[in-house]
């Protein structure tokens, strides 16, 4: 059977007709289509569609899921895609060897989050089972949530929080993992070796900052949160120790002001990253890790060739050039993961969590799949602006 970390089956061949859901009866139709959003090409708002007839996911590897959407929710990185935003490397990873006869992505479903129920099963999946209440965020390359169903590796899954709704859980897959990938996997903190340590968020506001600031402090940390006075007041209630006004003068003197700090995070990049290393201990392992990066971008101005090396030559540089300083700089991406998302449900059930609702946040619109779901799914795209 496979374990919860296995990767890399070789495909299913599907014939004839196609295998029934354990414990599931559905119409004939309900088999072979369902209700989406979709994109056609690339562009504004004017390019997604409401569909009833998109085509009904299915298993082709033993390791994945079909999951029943419960809820869904959008995240800018939908918009960017939506505009084509990593189109070049994205179409690499879905047909790395140019095996489809297509030569298209479309149509396309956007949406990362999902909160639902599991359909069925790959021969292979232990770990999970038909009925069990489940969360994921899917990869970017992957068919999105904005559907009825969507299928997803197992190791893409997890038990959703039992003290969370559908819809307070598909607020929190994408920009959990985000953090988690910068905090964690990159960054190197955990509960075990950030307490006392002093934790500088730039852009603390947003998804991946809120989360970011109750996930450090949860493990101990002093965190020093930077956002507008506007959300001053929610950041302060998800555990801030300090907060700090970019709006109220200059934001480079006003932590110069403060003593220096173990990790910092940058939600904002642009011109920050030219002085927010100066903030940073020296030769004590400190780290700066952002997560706005050219990767995507120089993919798709380059190609993928040109683009890979040229993000290779700068990350290569930057890295040697802070090193040489006594910090280390770091790229993070968001990085799909069963696992991560495991920890990230103990620690909400465990109340490990501001008791403000995800859903209260203005930056996460959720959606839910009733009988009017174009229309909320309609006005929550269109608000989400």
């Amino acid at each position: 059977m496979l374990s919860r970390g296995a990767a890399g089956w070789r495909a299913l061949r599907w014939a004839g007709r196609r295998p029934r859901a354990r414990g599931l009866h559905a119409s004939p139709r309900a088999w072979s289509a369902m209700p989406s959003w979709v994109i056609d090409r690339y562009g504004s708002n004017e390019v997604l569609r409401f569909t009833r007839d998109m085509v009904f996911p299915i298993i082709h590897f033993p390791n994945e899921v079909i999951i029943r959407v419960h809820a869904a929710s959008l995240n800018p990185i939908d918009l960017s895609m939506r505009s084509g935003y990593g189109a070049t490397a994205l179409n690499m990873k879905r047909d790395p060897l140019k095996l489809k006869t297509e030569e298209t992505e479309f149509p396309l479903t956007l949406g990362r989050d999902v909160s639902g129920v599991v359909m069925e099963c790959g021969l292979s999946v232990s770990y999970f089972k038909p009925g069990d209440e489940v969360w994921a965020a899917i990869p970017l390359w992957k068919q999105g949530t904005l559907s009825e169903f969507v299928v997803a590796s197992g190791n893409e899954v997890s038990f959703k929080p039992k003290c969370l709704s559908h819809i307070e859980a598909a607020a929190l897959p994408y920009v959990g993992l985000t953090a988690w990938s910068a905090l964690n996997q990159v960054g190197g903190l955990n509960k075990s070796n950030c307490s006392g340590k002093r934790v500088l968020i730039l852009g603390a506001s947003g998804g991946v900052g809120t989360f970011a600031v109750q996930l450090v402090k949860a493990w101990g940390a002093h965190v020093t949160a930077v956002c507008s006075h506007d959300a001053s007041t929610l950041v302060k209630k998800l555990g801030a120790d300090d907060v700090i006004d970019y709006k109220s003068g200059n934001l480079e003197e006003q932590l110069k002001t403060l003593p220096l700090f173990d990790f910092i995070l940058d939600n904002v990049g642009g011109s920050t990253e030219k002085w927010a290393l100066d903030l940073l201990k020296k030769w004590s392992g400190a780290t700066y890790v952002t997560l706005v990066t050219p990767f995507l971008i120089n993919m798709d101005k380059l190609g993928v060739a040109d683009g890979m090396l040229q993000t290779g030559v700068t990350v290569g540089s930057k890295t040697l050039k802070h090193l040489l300083k006594g910090v280390h700089y770091r790229w993070a991406f968001f990085m799909p993961s069963g696992p991560s998302l495991d920890e990230i449900a103990e620690l909400v059930d465990s109340g490990k969590k501001s008791s403000l609702k995800w859903t209260d946040h203005p930056f996460r619109r959720v959606g839910v799949w009733k009988k009017d779901r174009r229309e909320l799914l309609e006005e929550l795209y269109y608000n989400f602006l």
